[in-house]
């Protein structure tokens, strides 16, 4: 019998953790006591068949006599701080892939609390039992703090309860403090097992794979821990409301953020925001902040800025190690300038809620990582975490990250500020050196006499003014001037280009569409006019941001250079759609911000389908003819099927879809959800799939259908959004800046290569630039698509979780990497 335990608490060491367990072959020798019978009965039936792979489903034969997995789910969250939004939806992707794995899954209640005690803390789960989880915050399975588990004796008494249940593995959701506890309750295993069976001959071992999960995205190693991109909506929310208040009565908000010893939330925060001033405890301020401070807030309203916003996390210190509170600055400034300032302390409110569909994402693929990662498990192996370096599920030793973080309190404490900054991984580098450089204005002294130019192209999304604001000011900062095009191709064409300042940008993180104006005019029969006004404004350089027409009008521009010797200039593209259908990179910007209106109202329509009963939705969503959106809002938002053009489907898919909702309405949850990408199929449309549904389902299930349209386009960017367009802005300018260098020849600008105009897109791990020539092999112009795109092989994990019977692939094998390697040496 095989048997799997996922444990989600905060109790032992701090953190929040989960935790997910497998077993492997051990039978050790017991003597004949009752309690020793019993355990030799749970570890000779505890045995494990090593060919087994996530890669099919076993038939029910295999699952009984090739290894039926028991797999336990444990869910704490012990105090307010200890659960995170995201957390459900990784507990239900384990478990539903526990159970695609023939496995046999229960949940253990209350945490480690409820490991020490067993019995009826230990209950059967079902698919069902984990359904309309997704959208909610927190856990569903209680939590309670454990000080039994601090003890020797209560973790003997834990082993005592997964030795009965044939358990060896464990998979722990949490931070580093809940990681290391694990780590040790593994280390420690044989000792507990030889205590409880003095006889044993051999004991077993512990696998350890962990899931990390923290609104703090204090853990280093990974990009984004689950929780952290919820907990910035959250405070993202607030921050919005109250600069409208600040700007009515030219006041100054000082915001407090949780981060007791990792500022990613305050330091995010103030990119998205454009906040005057960040206090983060790994770069204290420098010897006489408090001047240099009230000479920015004054400079700022000198300049017709109405507020000032100052972002605070709640570990902020000085380079002396005094705590830098909210209100200590509000003193300050209300002193020393006379400001009406007011603070803001967000508290627990970042905690809760409902998980963005990035969390929801995030803690799915982590939970399959997981699952995969115990399956190919053997006793040498370390124990790792799964976590996210850029677009890829990774997997790192487990002591390692802890020791790094370790490392970084280490740093901190020892006044080694720059290196703590770079332990915290490149991400959290990049963007504190993106905050500082956009923050205020320091143009140097000597102007580069450069005209930048920046049009938006295609149909208007959330993030693209985050680009443009950070583009003119990394401009200016640079010494170019930086020139506004209106209404994109047409308008440059028409010579509607005026300068643009650093403050006529401000506040445009936060503002959604474009405020430049766009059109979805291509330049091709323009070229004249075109190049006519390049050569009249001076133009050396464009940024073109937008979806599929930005990339195919900055094509049509290249293949004008041979004509036209005025484009012979550097242009960028920065991918800017709902649609993610621009080649060369992983995401868009906008993307993020659709998803999130799709997935918020799928959970709405799910709970009004929830409460009738027996009710099918048919939800079409935008992207043209890429299906990003409707497979990664059907991951988020638990749909039963998403229909896309990238995966042909006939009546026969259509028919299997229908007898799968019929034998889910026999089950207690009777509702269903169907997403349908716009263009996915001329023949199957909306209409179609809505009339079939009703007809074959008529007596079983009623359906009703929503065509979301242009809602997906509008509304306020989210988080990732504003500074995914941020960091794509400021990193345009600095490549054209370069690449001005090298196209400067006998006092001009001649650029006419092919690594002169790229694509700046998310390639797995990094940002890349990309010539749009070398793009042109991978794309399918007819539809407006990418021929190859990555979020296509994670669409049998949407399958899996709705419980149809497929194949994953496994293809692609994630070894574990080595963190410390990877950083290199640092100074000390």
């Amino acid at each position: 019998m095989f048997l799997f335990l996922f444990l989600l608490l905060w109790g032992y060491f701090s953190g929040d953790d989960l935790f997910l367990v497998w077993p492997e072959r051990h039978a050790p020798t017991l003597s004949c006591c009752p309690l020793k019978q019993e355990l030799q009965h749970a570890c000779h039936n505890a045995t494990f068949q090593r060919g087994f792979s996530c890669a099919r489903h076993p038939r029910k034969s295999e699952s009984r006599d090739a290894g039926n997995t028991d797999f336990l789910l444990c869910v704490s969250t012990q105090n307010a701080w200890s659960c995170f939004p995201g957390m459900n939806a990784a507990v239900r992707a384990t478990v539903r892939v526990g159970l695609y794995t023939g496995a046999k899954v229960y949940f253990v209640h209350e945490g480690y609390q409820g490991l020490v005690d067993g019995a009826d803390n230990i209950r059967l789960a079902t698919w069902e039992s984990v359904s309309m989880m997704l959208q909610l915050g927190g856990t569903v399975i209680g939590s309670a703090r454990s000080k039994d588990f601090r003890t020797r004796e209560g973790r003997m008494k834990a082993a005592g309860n997964l030795v009965k249940l044939g358990i060896t593995n464990l998979c722990v959701i949490g931070g580093d403090g809940s990681l290391t506890g694990a780590n040790e309750f593994r280390t420690e295993w044989s000792g507990l097992l030889a205590d409880l069976v003095k006889e044993a001959k051999k004991s077993s071992h512990l696998n350890i794979v962990g899931m990390v999960g923290s609104i703090d995205n204090d853990f280093c190693g990974t990009d984004m821990t689950i929780g952290t991109d919820s907990a910035l909506h959250r405070i993202i929310e607030v921050v919005d409301a109250i600069t409208t208040t600040a700007q009515s009565h030219q006041r100054t908000f000082i915001l407090e953020v949780m981060g007791r010893h990792c500022g990613y939330l305050a330091l995010v925060t103030a990119q998205a925001c454009g906040a005057d001033w960040v206090f983060i405890p790994e770069m204290p301020p420098d010897e006489g902040w408090e001047d240099h401070l009230c000479r920015r807030l004054a400079n700022q309203r000198a300049r017709g800025s109405r507020l000032n916003v100052i972002i605070v996390a709640e570990g902020a210190m000085s380079r002396a190690g005094q705590p830098i509170t909210s209100e200590q600055i509000k003193k300050l400034v209300t002193d020393r300038l006379g400001f009406d300032t007011r603070t803001t302390v967000l508290g627990h409110v970042q905690r809760g809620g409902t998980p963005s569909a990035f969390d929801r994402i995030l803690g799915s693929r982590m939970g399959v990582e997981a699952v995969m990662a115990l399956l190919e498990a053997t006793p040498d192996t370390p124990a790792c975490v799964v976590s996210l370096s850029g677009n890829l599920a990774v997997r790192l030793p487990l002591m390692e990250c802890v020791q790094v973080t370790k490392d970084v309190t280490a740093a901190m404490s020892q006044g080694r500020f720059d290196e703590a900054i770079k332990l915290r991984g490149k991400s959290f580098e990049n963007n504190w050196n993106t905050y500082k450089l956009l923050a205020h204005i320091n143009p140097p002294d000597v102007k580069s006499n450069i005209n930048v130019a920046l049009l938006n192209i295609g149909a208007p999304c959330a993030g693209m003014n985050a680009a443009v604001r950070s583009a003119v000011r990394m401009g200016i900062i640079q010494g170019h001037n930086m020139l506004a095009v209106h209404d994109g191709f047409d308008g440059l064409a028409e010579g509607q280009i005026e300068p643009i300042t650093w403050t006529s940008v401000s506040g445009w993180t936060g503002k959604g569409g474009s405020m430049l104006g766009t059109k979805r005019t291509l330049p091709g029969k323009l070229l004249e006019e075109i190049s006519q006004n390049i050569a009249k404004f001076n133009i050396h350089a464009l940024v073109i941001i937008g979806g599929f027409e930005a990339y195919v009008g900055g094509l049509e521009l290249v293949q004008a250079r041979e004509k036209y010797e005025e484009i012979c200039i550097p242009i960028v593209v920065i991918p800017a759609t709902v649609s993610n259908n621009v080649p060369g990179s992983d995401f868009s910007i906008g993307a993020d911000t659709a998803l999130n209106t799709i997935t918020s109202t799928c959970d709405r329509i799910k709970q009004s389908a929830a409460g009738t009963k027996r009710r099918v939705f048919i939800v079409e969503t935008m992207g043209g003819y890429c299906g990003y959106l409707a497979t990664m809002a059907g991951l988020a938002a638990g749909a039963d099927a998403a229909y896309i053009f990238e995966e042909k489907f006939g009546i026969r898919d259509l028919e299997t879809n229908v007898e799968h909702l019929v034998e889910k309405m026999k089950t207690t949850v009777k509702r269903g959800l169907i997403l349908r990408n716009e263009s996915c199929n001329s023949n199957y449309t909306t209409d179609f799939i809505f009339n079939l549904y009703s007809e074959e389902g008529k007596g079983i299930f009623d359906c009703r259908k929503n065509v979301l349209g242009h809602m997906q386009q509008g509304g306020t960017p989210t988080p990732f959004d504003r500074n995914f367009g941020t960091k794509m802005g400021a990193k345009s300018v600095l490549w054209l800046t370069e690449k001005l260098k090298e196209c400067y020849r006998h006092g001009r600008i001649f650029a006419n290569t092919p690594d002169s105009a790229c694509v700046l897109g998310m390639k797995k791990r990094a940002l890349t630039f990309q010539p749009l020539a070398d793009l042109k092999s991978d794309t399918d112009f007819e539809h407006r698509i990418p021929k190859s795109q990555w979020w296509l092989k994670i669409r049998p994990i949407m399958k899996i979780l709705a419980k149809y019977d497929i194949k994953l692939d496994t293809s692609e094998h994630a070894d574990i990497e080595h963190v410390i390697k990877k950083r290199g040496p640092l100074g000390k």
